[in-house]
């Protein structure tokens, strides 16, 4: 078997491994709810709305680039003439009837390279649409990122207002013990109730925030599946981050931008619309050829007859040469380069923000992991045996707990915030590619 034919019979097999595959993680998340982050990124390329919306922008800039390659159409022209009211048209065949008969067919030229410029303009738009889809690309993949980790941090939050919630009325049925054994005053244990009461409105809060994240992560997958029982499986990323950039090499992201190759396409094109502008003043001609047969009849004792004639028809310049249109694509070639320029100091500026967020967030976990949470943890460990054997008061413990669940809380709010910065900075670098 050559090479080729190799290729041929693999390419098919292996383009419906891969559908096989996209069917069955669809299907995996259809049947129990888990959902990796390739998953969902896999699930939102394949139906996102925006997407699709992008991809039939593709479809109508590449129907645009056919209609503009094509050349202009002749035109057939019939026509008779010498009709006499009077005598009427005379007896025989079509051809022998007493009038004037005319074919004429006039094609239009164009010059000054209208044609060439007008299928490049439309090119360039093409690739300007094709540009705009992976921009849309890179924009989904953040969001569902940021989407999927907001569910994952909404799961972890909830599960941590359900053990605050649990160890509060744990505590409260202990104090009530103390209060009959009357080692606790009735006012402490009401503040014990008033906080599981709170801890109870913190786990219907963490709920509703839960479902509400759950929302917009299906949404941008463009899937029907029921949000209720999304769990993402993926855990938190461990990776260190590392945001050094050359100059260098940060010019080349830039470069390389979908959105800044968008707006660079676009201002080619605007280039090339100004040449169409120009090229307006260069006349084009139309040329016709024409063919008349004419009988004997009344009006015409000549002789019957066949001439043949060559029309030219040339545009005169005599009142409006295309002033207006000229302007408008400088105007807009000035538009298009001011476009590029804006685009790429908001590629510049969400590079170096990128960077900034996802070096903060870094620090910030680095922080609760090697410190903060262990001793948070540690002091209401301390409290909570201290408080068991009477030594402590009960503000002492709901001071302990409550700075225990606002530590537990910042450090998943700090992790949260981690990896979508790192989803961010994945997707400007290009360190994470499409599915």
């Amino acid at each position: 078997m050559s090479q080729y034919q190799w290729k041929r019979r693999a390419l098919p097999r292996a383009a419906l491994s891969l559908l096989l595959a996209l069917l069955q993680s669809s299907t995996s998340f259809a049947s129990n709810g888990n959902l990796t982050l390739d998953e969902a990124l896999h699930t939102a390329h394949r139906q996102n709305h925006d997407l699709r919306l992008a991809s039939i922008a593709i479809a109508s800039a590449r129907a645009a680039s056919v209609m503009a390659a094509a050349a202009p159409n002749p035109m057939l022209t019939l026509q008779t003439m010498g009709i006499n009211p009077h005598t009427g048209i005379g007896a025989g065949g079509l051809r022998d009837k007493t009038v004037d008969s005319t074919v004429r067919i006039d094609q239009l030229i164009e010059r000054g390279d209208k044609r060439a410029l007008r299928t490049q303009n439309a090119r360039q738009l093409e690739s300007a649409a094709q540009h705009d889809l992976d921009d849309v690309q890179r924009q989904l993949g953040i969001a569902v990122s940021q989407a999927y980790y907001d569910v994952l941090a909404a799961l972890e939050k909830q599960a941590i207002t359900r053990q605050s919630a649990a160890l509060y009325d744990a505590t409260v049925a202990a104090a009530q013990k103390r209060l009959k054994a009357g080692d606790l005053a009735s006012a402490d244990v009401a503040r014990l109730q008033i906080d599981a009461l709170r801890a109870q409105n913190d786990v219907l809060q963490s709920s509703a925030e839960l479902n509400r994240t759950r929302e917009v992560l299906v949404l941008l997958l463009g899937t029907r599946d029921d949000p209720a029982g999304l769990i993402p499986t993926d855990p938190w990323p461990a990776m260190p981050f590392d945001g050094s950039l050359s100059a260098q090499a940060t010019d080349a992201l830039l470069a390389r931008r979908a959105d800044v190759l968008a707006a660079q396409a676009r201002l080619d094109a605007a280039v090339t619309a100004h040449k169409q502008a120009l090229a307006l003043r260069t006349r084009d001609v139309s040329v016709g050829v024409q063919f008349e047969h004419y009988p004997v009849s009344a009006t015409n004792t000549q002789g019957s007859g066949n001439t043949v004639g060559i029309a030219l028809q040339i545009p005169l310049f005599a009142r409006y040469q295309y002033d207006g249109e000229i302007r408008m694509a400088d105007s807009l070639r000035d538009s298009a380069e001011e476009n590029l320029l804006r685009i790429r100091d908001l590629a510049r500026s969400d590079l170096a923000r990128a960077r900034s967020d996802a070096q903060a967030a870094f620090e910030r976990i680095a922080r609760y992991d090697n410190g903060l949470l262990a001793a948070a943890r540690k002091s209401v460990d301390a409290t909570e045996f201290a408080f068991s054997h009477g030594a402590l008061g009960v503000m002492d413990v709901l001071d302990a707990r409550r700075t225990w669940r606002a530590t537990q809380l910042d450090a998943l709010a700090a992790r949260a915030d981690y990896a979508k910065s790192l989803a961010a900075w994945q997707a400007v670098t290009n360190e994470r590619t499409a599915p």
